[in-house]
This record gives structure tokens, C-alpha cells and sequence, in this order.
């Protein structure tokens, strides 16, 4: 068995059938409701500042909670370059009790943005000697111990109102999202590092090219990492491990017309800085035999226990929730994710 969910980056243009932030956000709680109908996982949304794109994900991410009962809801990822850890725990806390428990929440050092040093306009700088990326692990440590619930703060000894014994922690505290942290690994050390503070691994279509070797062999290896790592660390509970995927059955006129010319059907190489040599995954299109056929090759998808399809939003609700059944129908079944 394996959770499907999927994945928007909650695009809008003018161009497009999503034409306003509006639009992107008022879709994606639909097609969350959508997808829960029929009998997916997850909804997941990408966060990106400065641009057309999902940004600020809480009140996204309460609204979907409030809207659905069992699907996960979550991200994938949050820069934590940008966040305040004190007030993201509030959120995550509240956005968590509104779903009854289902938030899921990745999180990362972030990637290449829209403009230079974003963070620094948030108010956000590097200590000395600290990297921007030191920096985002900083915030997501800062935010870790947050979500244990420990009181951390003295209390007034006059307050407004009444308080408990003892230091204060924030509120609302959510039990449990402690457990529910992800960590966004382009790399093998940071899943490591991830693995020993006791996160889930959320592995994307891009990592940092390590070895060579195609892309799915390099995350499955570093999966298999994490999870050693994990061990190694004498954590008791079960780490949960999902990688991202663009998966297209062509199983009508449309998805043909989208889909069924040759695409990127081959892993690409770039570069994510002037020193980080990066492989992007490959996208699947095919008719459902021959797409069976080249996933069960994928070895990284083998080792995942949660799988997070990539969607074009700007293509509406309806055609996304059709490719979400398609997958569901014609694919998992003969993969045995179902």
C-alpha cells in the first residue's frame, strides 16, 4: 500500500484557466475536496514568495481542513529562510486542530528563488559565519522544539488572565505535529540530519548529483540512507518517506493533446548556484500498460511509502481530478499501491 496525494504549486496567469490568487486558492480547496471523493490521501501545496504562485500556506491549509474529514493536508515544502519558528508554530498548531490532526508539514532550507536573499526582506539575516542555508536549519530546529509543548516563556506575574503553573509554552498546541515534520533533503547529508532529529523525508524531483548515476537510483540510495540513519538515531516510531512525481495516463483526447508529445522523458542536469551541480527527475506520460511498466522501474517510488503527484493547476480542477482517478483506477491497482 502507499499514500497518493497530490502536489500544486497553485500557478495563476492571466493565460490560464487559473487566472487570479484568488482563483489558486479557491481551486485548490476544491480539488482537495475533490480528491478526497475519491479516495486519495493528500493535498499539498509548494510555497514560493515573490512570485504567481501559493504563498502564505496556513490559511490555505485551515480552509482545506475545514472543508474535508480524512484527507491529509499538508506542504511540501516551506522555506524556512522566510519563517518566524514562534509564529509558524502558532499557525501550524491552529491550521492542525481545525483538520483534527491531519496537517503534514515539510519543511526545507528552500531553494533558488524569485529575487536575491528574499528572506532578508522578511527581516531574516544570517549570524556571522552562518550560511542563509544554516540559517533555514536554525528556524526549523527553533521550530522542532517549539512543537514539543514544553513551557519556555516566564509569565506575568499580574496577567490579563489566569495562567497555569509553570513557564508558559505557546498556544494552540497540537498534540502529536511534532511527528508530523518533514524535511525537504536535496541532498544525502541533509536527509542524515534530518533522520537524526527525528523528521519524515520528503524527496522531490530534483536533488543534488552525487554519484552519476539517473535520478531514481540516487534517491532510492538516499532514502535507504535516511533510513539507516534513522536506526542509528534509536528513534522508536516508523519514519514516513514520499517522493514527487509528474505522472500522466493518457487514457483520453485530452491528456493526449496535453501529454502525448515526446516531453521530458529523460533526467536533465543544471545547476541550482555556480557550485551545486543538480538532476531533475524525468516526467511519465504513457498509456496506462506501458506506464505501469516504466514505474515499477522507478526504484526510488519502490522504496517511498508516500507518493506526490505534481499537478498543472492552471489546467483546472475537473482535468486535475482526472488524472488524480486515473492514477487511483488504471495505475496503483497494478503496482499494488492499492
Amino acid at each position: 500500500m502507499k499514500k497518493i496525494g497530490f502536489l500544486s504549486f497553485g500557478h495563476w496567469s492571466p493565460q490560464s484557466r487559473t487566472r487570479s490568487a484568488a482563483d489558486a486558492l479557491l481551486e485548490t480547496i476544491d480539488l482537495a475536496q475533490a480528491a478526497e471523493q475519491l479516495g486519495a490521501d493528500g493535498a499539498y501545496v509548494r510555497v514560493h514568495h515573490f512570485a504567481r504562485q501559493l504563498a502564505s500556506p496556513f490559511p490555505l491549509l485551515a480552509a482545506i481542513g475545514a472543508r474535508t474529514k480524512r484527507i491529509e493536508i499538508g506542504t511540501a515544502v516551506i522555506d524556512m529562510r522566510y519563517e518566524n519558528p514562534l509564529y509558524m508554530a502558532e499557525d501550524a498548531g491552529a491550521a492542525d486542530l481545525i483538520a483534527g490532526g491531519r496537517l503534514q508539514l515539510g519543511i526545507s532550507r528552500g531553494s533558488p528563488e524569485q529575487v536575491i536573499d528574499g528572506w532578508r526582506y522578511f527581516g531574516y539575516q544570517p549570524a556571522e559565519g552562518e550560511s542563509d542555508a544554516d540559517m533555514g536549519r536554525r528556524h526549523a530546529e527553533v521550530l522542532l522544539d517549539l512543537l514539543r509543548g514544553q513551557g519556555f516563556a516566564q509569565p506575568n506575574p499580574r496577567p490579563m488572565f489566569p495562567n497555569p503553573p509553570g513557564l508558559l509554552r505557546l498556544e494552540p498546541y497540537s498534540e502529536g505535529l511534532r511527528d508530523r515534520i518533514w524535511w525537504g533533503a536535496g541532498s544525502n547529508a541533509t536527509a542524515v540530519w534530518a533522520a537524526k532529529l527525528g523528521m519524515n523525508l520528503q524527496s522531490s524531483t530534483l536533488k543534488n548529483d552525487e554519484t552519476g548515476e539517473p535520478f531514481h537510483v540516487q534517491q532510492a540510495a538516499q532514502i535507504r540512507t535516511y533510513r539507516e540513519a534513522w536506526k542509528e538515531a534509536g528513534h522508536t516510531r516508523t519514519p514516513r518517506v514520499s517522493v514527487s512525481r509528474s505522472i500522466f495516463p493518457l487514457v483520453d483526447d485530452r491528456d493526449r493533446a496535453y501529454f502525448g508529445r515526446e516531453g521530458q522523458q529523460q533526467d536533465q542536469i543544471g545547476y541550482l548556484d555556480e557550485q551545486t551541480r543538480a538532476i531533475f527527475g524525468r516526467s511519465y506520460a504513457a498509456e496506462p500498460e506501458a506506464l505501469i511498466e516504466q514505474l515499477k522501474a522507478d526504484e526510488a517510488l519502490a522504496e517511498a511509502d508516500t507518493l506526490l503527484l505534481t499537478i498543472p493547476n492552471q489546467l483546472g480542477v475537473d482535468y486535475n481530478a482526472h488524472v488524480i482517478e486515473a492514477i487511483l483506477t488504471h495505475i496503483a491497482p497494478a503496482l499494488g499501491w492499492r
